[in-house]
This record gives structure tokens, C-alpha cells and sequence, in this order.
């Protein structure tokens, strides 16, 4: 059997007087494809850095195949002190490798090698780290998150590339399609040990639910042992001195075992803060546009975003699927066209480069404003349990957020924006950092909540299990509307004979809309109709202006107690007012659909 070309055997590392690895292993060889997984601060990427010798471990050895080439990508690469991203790629090479491949790679990420360092984006910076690990043609490839900020046609590319080299892959990864694509043996670290199954990711999670159900029952029985044990310590002992000291020597033993058993560790507890409902309508988008200079991003779009709706927003970087979000919430004007946002909205946003986030303040500080208690759906909670519901331990209380890894501060940016009250919740690339339970958790609770949801996403396999619907940038400013997630997109565009799944104007068709018939095609409007489409706008904003003096009338803590009369009328009123408006916006949206039907004839 031929060696390994890398192996890491009994790893021991701690941090901050943490085990975080105790007795690792790790063993790659030629052409072997091996996944990391584990919860996020489980000690992957720390095992990944030890592998490619950049961190020191406190025990334990590490050997690489004398001879053999090996190269590492940064969650975070750090360009800096290149003239550019072909400087960059080229101070990778070795001497006897290709220097025409390092330009080759650039021009296959969609760069071109004289962008300055400082000035690329995050997906950028990515694409020229992954061209100057690719370059070499390294004999061991180490990858921790490759596909964070990359968008999916860079996702696509890299997925093909992976799959045609000969070298060995060690990677990191949320992306359950990459995973599954690219894996062929799974090492899971969880509570300090790595543990092998020599299969696909697709076997994974079986397998890591039956190690976990075996566990729980070997812990069991220690318990009875132990029981058994103390029972004979208060009731059994006899005069028989030398059997006694060594049993009562085993029982001090196991209880040290079963004190010393590392459970596993618990699920994140994601809960949304319940807001009012919102109105029927969230959006509506008539052939607006957008540009910045000569750059056309939105060309012609019209769009609804109706309540409960699970929008995605697809396309390659730069496409302009950030602008169009802040457009539909009302955060960004077009530049022509309408947009009107619907009623009662409460947003909640959880931005791309989790720039909420001061990295100078605290952990528990960020969730609280100052103070030990956060508001939690109208309830106050102390800051130590709420930490523990996304598994933050009470010693990173005072943790500063600029030392916490990716993934924990995607948890700490989930936390904070699920702690408010809200009805729309946008998620600018929810994803990244996220490891697979977070992210399985993340999709349940989007599934179960009760308002509208639109997202940004690369991940193929999260918008196929959140997304109802999906816009997709066709190129020049063009969007396409499609019923479904990823793989239906694909499916569509696939089938153009089927003018319901896709339309050029890039609106989604009738039967797309959920809860809405399309007029018969047959009809005609009536001078009733298009009285009722010009002045139900007015009567739209005039109930929504009533509705938000009500709402201030109620919010009036003394009011109940003080007038409770008034306190019933204005209730009344209220549900009065919002009846009214969801039958309102309901009509407008019928007669518009058959509008756009007539005038289509």
C-alpha cells in the first residue's frame, strides 16, 4: 500500500485554554477527496492550518510525502504587498511551473491581472486566491470554504475544474452540491476527535445520526451502571477490605468517565420575532429601471412580491442582485419606472458583509445594546441564554466580535437580526459561513415563518429548499422570473416552449402567483374597472395612512386603562381598516392582471 502524501496523527491544539482538537487524525492520499464537516469552531479550519503547516500544534505529528506540493486557500486571503492579482498568482509558482497557467486561471475567473489589490471585492479577492493555489497544479489542494463570495457561474467553473485534477483535495465547505460532487470520504470533527466514513457526503448525515443515537446509548448504560454502583457503595459494602477498595476504586473511575464525557453539542435555536401581518401586496415593481453610468442593471422589470412569498435574487457578481434588493424594500429609487411598497412592513435585514457588526464591541454587548437582558417576540431573556440558543458558550460573553471565526459571526448576525420583530426579512447571502446544521435549521425556520422572505444566494441547494420563486439576471440588465428554486430555473430554461414558466419582460406568469386567478382571457375591462384601477391607489394609501394612526392610538400605554371604550372602538376600527385594505389591494391586483392581459391581445 503506497504511504500517504499527507497524515496528521493524535493532533492536539487548544486556544484560550479550550481543547479544541484532542488526538485528530487526518490521512490523504494520492488523489483522494476528503471533506472536513463539523460545527462551526469544531476545529476545521484550525486542522486545515496544521495540515499546510501555518499553525503549530501542541501535540501530535505531521508528514508530508517529501517531494510533494502543497497549497492552501484562506477562508480570508490577504493580497496585500502585490502590485496586482497577476503579481499575486505568479508568487505562488514554483520554479519549474507554467507561468502562462496563472493567466490562464485569471482569464477563467473573469480577471484580467492588473486589478490592484485594495480596490477587489470580496468574490474577487476569492477568484485570485483560488487561481494562485490552482496555479501550480499542486499534488495537495487545501481548501477551507473555496465558494464563500463567488458567484454561480465561478461556483460552476470550480466544481468542474475540482472534479478534472489529479491532486489530492482536503475541503471545506457548506455547499452541500460541492460536497457531494466533489467527496468521496468524509472526516467529521466533533468534540476534539476526527471520525472517518470512506463514503460520499450524500451517506453522511445517516451515518453521523447512528454514531450520535450509539453514543447516547453506551452513555445510558454507563448511567445504570453507575447507579448500580452507588447503590452497592451505600448498601453492599462487607468486611471483605481488599475486593471493596478496588471496586470502590472502579466507581471513583466512572464517575470520572461519565463527568468527563463530552455530550454533543446542541442545536441552534432559531425563532423569527413575530411582527403584524403585513398587507397582501409587499411590492410591486412596473418597468423600472436602474444604471450607474454607462452600466445598465435593471432594464424594463416589472415584478409583485406578495405576503409569504420566499423571493431569490440569482445571478453572476456585479450583476446588480444587491441593487434590485434595496430596490424592491424601498431602501434604493429606480431610476424609471414605479415601485410601491405594500403595508405594514417591518423589515429585517442581515447584509452581505455583516456590517452591523462592530467588531470592537462584545459578544454580548452586540445582542444587548449594553446590559444583560435582550427583547426575544416581546419577551426579555438574559443574554447568557440566548447566546447558548446559537451555541456561544457563557465565556464568550465579553468575547470581542473581531476575533470570533466566519461561521460564529454569521450566528452572531443571524441572532440579532432574529431577535427583532419583523414581516420581511432580507437576507443578503445568508449562507456564507454558515456549517450545515445552522444552515438545515436556517431552512426550517424560513419554511415555518409567517411573513416574506427575499435572499440573495449563491447556494444552489439552499434556494432549491427556501426559494418559491426566483429572478435571475439574463445578462444586460435583463431579469426572468421563474416559479420554484435552482433546479427549476434550470428546468425552465431549459423548456422555452413553456411560456408559463418564463416570460421576456422577466414578470412571472399568472399561475405563478399564489392564491391569485388570472382573469379569463375573455374578459374586457369595463369603465367600472378602469375607474376602480385609477382610484384604488388613492384608497390603498388612505386606509394605510388610517391604519397607522390607529396603531398609534393603540400603541398609547394608558389608554386601556383610561378610556377602555375608546380603547374597543379603535380596535375595531383597526380591524375594520386592515380588512379593507387586503380587499383593496386583492382588487387592484386583479384588475392589473387583467389589464396587462387586454392590453397583451
Amino acid at each position: 500500500m503506497a504511504p500517504p502524501l499527507l497524515a496528521l496523527q493524535n493532533i492536539q491544539a487548544t486556544f484560550g485554554g479550550t481543547p479544541l482538537l484532542r488526538g485528530a487524525d487526518l490521512s490523504v492520499g494520492a488523489g483522494e477527496r476528503v471533506c472536513l464537516v463539523g460545527r462551526n469552531g469544531s476545529g476545521k479550519s484550525t486542522l486545515l492550518k496544521i495540515a499546510a503547516g501555518l499553525l503549530p500544534a501542541d501535540g501530535g505529528s505531521v508528514f508530508v510525502q517529501p517531494g510533494a506540493t502543497l497549497r492552501y486557500l484562506p477562508q480570508e486571503p490577504d493580497l496585500a504587498g502585490h502590485a496586482n492579482t497577476l503579481a499575486y498568482v505568479e508568487s505562488g509558482l514554483g520554479p519549474g511551473d507554467d507561468p502562462y497557467r496563472a493567466r490562464y486561471l485569471l482569464e477563467q475567473l473573469g480577471l484580467v491581472g492588473d486589478e490592484e489589490p485594495g480596490r477587489l471585492s470580496g468574490g474577487e479577492a476569492r477568484r485570485a486566491a483560488l487561481a494562485r493555489v490552482l496555479a501550480p497544479s499542486p499534488d495537495i489542494l487545501l481548501l477551507d470554504e473555496p465558494t464563500n463570495h463567488l458567484d454561480l457561474p465561478a461556483i460552476a467553473w470550480l466544481e468542474q475544474e475540482l472534479a478534472s485534477l489529479r491532486a489530492a483535495i482536503v475541503l471545506i465547505s457548506h455547499d452541500r452540491r460541492l460536497l457531494e460532487s466533489i467527496g468521496r470520504s468524509i472526516v467529521w470533527i466533533d468534540r476534539g476527535a476526527a471520525r472517518r466514513l470512506d463514503r460520499g457526503f450524500a451517506h453522511f448525515e445517516t451515518w453521523r445520526d447512528e454514531v450520535l443515537e450509539q453514543e447516547e446509548r453506551d452513555q445510558h448504560k454507563l448511567t445504570r451502571k453507575l447507579v448500580m454502583e452507588e447503590d452497592w457503595l451505600r448498601y453492599g459494602v462487607t468486611a471483605r477490605r481488599k475486593r471493596n477498595v478496588k471496586r470502590l476504586g472502579d466507581l471513583h473511575a466512572l464517575r470520572t468517565k461519565i463527568r468527563q464525557t463530552r455530550g454533543p453539542a446542541g442545536g441552534v435555536k432559531l425563532v423569527a420575532g413575530d411582527s403584524d401581518v403585513s398587507g397582501r401586496l409587499v411590492a410591486v415593481a412596473e418597468n423600472i429601471t436602474k444604471s450607474f453610468g454607462d452600466r445598465q442593471v435593471i432594464r424594463s422589470l416589472s415584478t409583485r412580491v406578495l405576503r409569504g412569498d420566499r423571493l431569490g435574487i440569482i445571478g453572476p457578481n456585479g450583476a446588480g442582485k444587491t441593487t434590485l434588493l434595496k430596490i424592491l424594500t424601498g431602501e434604493l429609487a429606480p431610476d424609471g419606472g414605479e415601485i410601491s411598497i405594500g403595508a405594514g412592513l417591518q423589515r429585517v435585514t442581515l447584509s452581505q458583509g455583516r456590517d452591523t457588526l462592530d467588531p470592537r464591541n462584545r459578544l454580548a454587548d452586540t445582542l444587548t445594546g449594553g446590559g444583560d437582558t435582550v427583547d426575544v417576540n416581546g419577551q426579555r431573556r438574559h443574554v447568557i441564554g440566548y447566546m447558548k440558543d446559537f451555541l456561544f458558550t457563557p465565556e464568550q460573553a465579553r468575547t470581542p466580535v473581531g476575533v470570533l471565526s466566519g461561521g460564529e459571526r454569521g450566528r452572531l448576525a443571524l441572532a440579532v437580526a432574529l431577535a427583532q420583530p419583523s414581516n420581511l426579512l432580507v437576507l443578503d447571502e445568508p449562507t456564507n459561513d454558515l456549517d450545515l446544521e445552522t444552515l438545515e435549521l436556517l431552512q426550517e425556520l424560513l419554511a415555518d415563518y409567517p411573513g416574506t422572505v427575499i435572499l440573495v444566494s449563491h447556494d444552489r441547494d439552499f434556494l432549491d429548499r427556501v426559494a418559491t420563486n426566483v429572478l435571475h439576471s439574463e445578462g444586460d440588465g435583463h431579469w426572468t422570473e421563474y416559479a420554484g428554486g435552482y433546479s427549476d430555473m434550470l428546468a425552465q430554461r431549459r423548456a422555452p416552449a413553456e411560456p408559463a414558466a418564463m416570460e421576456s419582460k422577466g414578470r412571472a406568469a399568472p399561475s405563478a402567483l399564489p392564491n391569485i386567478t388570472a382573469p379569463a382571457s375573455s374578459k374586457k375591462m369595463s369603465f367600472k374597472d378602469k375607474h376602480a384601477l385609477t382610484t384604488l391607489p388613492g384608497q390603498i394609501e388612505a386606509l394605510q395612512t388610517e391604519i397607522a394612526g390607529l396603531n398609534k392610538k393603540l400603541a398609547d400605554p394608558d389608554l386601556y386603562r383610561t378610556n377602555p371604550a375608546l380603547f374597543a372602538k379603535t380596535s375595531a376600527a383597526l380591524t375594520k381598516a386592515e380588512g379593507a385594505l387586503v380587499d383593496a389591494e386583492e382588487r387592484w391586483l386583479e384588475l392589473e392582471l387583467l389589464r396587462e392581459e387586454v392590453e397583451a391581445r
